[in-house]
């Protein structure tokens, strides 16, 4: 395919720097947002008088035609062509002739790149935000099936304090829903229509870049054409919130992998979301859940590669900016891959409340509550808390737990202890006296899915 820029040069391109500087193979996804992109810019031109409208509603079938060959596999992409923005007009001036090579009037590949890549990543946000909000649907779920379900609270990895299965999937809900508003953030920003920006310094012709945008559905234009070309910040940005989507999907992979091993053995993966191993019978193994822990660290390198590819370069365009789209569309692809994966798993997974409520039993996590009974009761917390701390020891020593220790053991330390101490120290006590908003009570889980739930 001849090069459309190819006027300018006495010879032919090397086919090594033509190998090396094609982006076809992997700019094609967007050929719907290129056609889409040309059919409005072509039918402002016609508005507008600067083609003849006859020309522009020429222009506008023809891009039709190409989209639906394409859709129907009539036409297929040319892997020699240098991008799909040149293979969708190359295509259409040999369709038209010289109606084809109107199109590209006040517009250079420039601003049809940046409009084309703001376009896709519109369009691929919001299936990222719906697939967030299924997610959280399916935490939702399930948390309302286990707010009884008591399970220990872990800082440092360590026990803490009795929460509820419940409480704890919402954690996560709350990560989602600041990463479904960071995407929601990012696709304000990035609504704002590039086309009319030309190479750098916009046109001289009379266009109508407001047209452009309201055919196309973006919400305003970029305000300086400079910036409308160079300007990376959505991708970037775009990459960030799913780096940090990701790292949240990371945690919770994390816990799966620690829970369905029989050192804990708090839940259980359906056969179709673990595998086994080759040699081993026993085994099976949470793949799924390392896979996406795996994963994320791909898309922190997606953000580190657009980062460093954009800190150095001056304005408008460089060359370097082609690699933002392999870098971005990585990021998309491997964060649709994994909330997809993950929402299934988490939903076909077996919850094993009963070891998750033996585990709680040990590790003393109800100390704080057998110090609080004693605050309640006017010992200042300081003390509360040391001679909690020697109840602690002494259950050590004796082999036992809080809640089996025997009560002479309570009053030889303070006379403030009576027989109602057992039921302060009750794990559903324990939980369910953590009433305050946000906390792992029933009452207070339930809200928490009410308000999570009203928010998507």
């Amino acid at each position: 395919m001849a090069k459309m820029w190819a006027g300018r040069f006495k010879k032919e391109i090397d086919e090594r720097v033509n190998d090396f500087n094609s982006s076809i193979r992997f700019d094609q996804r967007m050929y719907k947002h290129d056609i889409f992109g040309s059919i409005a810019h072509a039918m402002m031109l016609g508005e507008q008088g600067i083609i003849p409208v006859t020309e522009a509603q020429k222009i506008v079938a023809g891009l039709e035609d190409i989209l639906e060959a394409l859709e129907s596999g009539a036409l297929a992409i040319d892997p020699s062509a240098e991008d799909i923005h040149m293979f969708i007009e190359a295509t259409l001036t040999e369709k038209l002739g010289e109606s084809g090579k109107r199109l590209h009037t006040a517009r250079s590949r420039n601003d049809q790149v940046a409009l084309d890549l703001r376009f896709y990543l519109k369009d691929e946000t919001t299936e990222l935000i719906q697939l967030t909000k299924s997610l959280i649907h399916v935490f939702c779920d399930l948390a309302a099936k286990h707010t009884e379900t008591v399970m220990t609270g872990y800082t440092h990895l360590q026990r803490a304090q009795p929460v509820t299965f419940a409480h704890h999937l919402m954690a996560y809900v709350q990560m989602f829903l600041r990463d479904i508003s960071r995407l929601e953030e990012t696709q304000n920003r990035m609504d704002e229509m590039p086309l009319g920006s030309g190479a750098l310094a916009g046109t001289t012709y009379d266009i109508h870049r407001q047209r452009v945008a309201e055919l196309l559905g973006f919400a305003d234009i970029t305000q300086n054409s400079l910036d409308g070309v160079s300007d990376r910040d959505f991708a970037i940005e775009l990459t960030s919130d799913l780096a940090i989507l990701m790292m949240h999907l990371s945690r919770f992979c994390e816990e799966i992998i620690l829970w369905c091993s029989w050192e804990f053995k708090f839940i259980e993966l359906d056969d179709a979301y673990a595998t086994g191993s080759s040699i081993m019978p026993q085994k099976k193994n949470p793949d799924i859940a390392e896979l996406i822990r795996g994963k994320t660290g791909r898309v922190i390198g997606d953000l580190v590669t657009l980062l460093t590819m954009m800190k150095g370069l001056p304005l408008a365009y460089n060359k370097d900016m082609q690699e933002d789209k392999e870098a971005v569309f990585d990021a998309v692809d491997t964060a649709k891959l994994c909330l997809t994966t993950l929402a299934p798993m988490v939903e076909t997974m077996t919850v094993l409340k009963e070891n998750m409520r033996q585990a709680a039993a040990k590790g003393f996590i109800n100390a704080t509550d057998c110090a609080d009974y004693l605050v309640k009761k006017g010992m200042a917390f300081r003390d509360a808390y040391q001679i909690t701390g020697k109840l602690v020891a002494l259950c050590i020593e004796k082999n036992t737990t809080l809640e089996a220790l025997d009560l002479a053991s309570y009053q030889a330390l303070s006379d403030l202890f009576s027989e109602d101490i057992y039921q302060a120290i009750d794990l559903v006590t324990c939980v369910n006296e953590r009433k305050v908003a946000g906390g792992p009570a029933k009452s207070a889980v339930e809200q928490q899915i009410k308000v999570a739930l009203e928010k998507i």
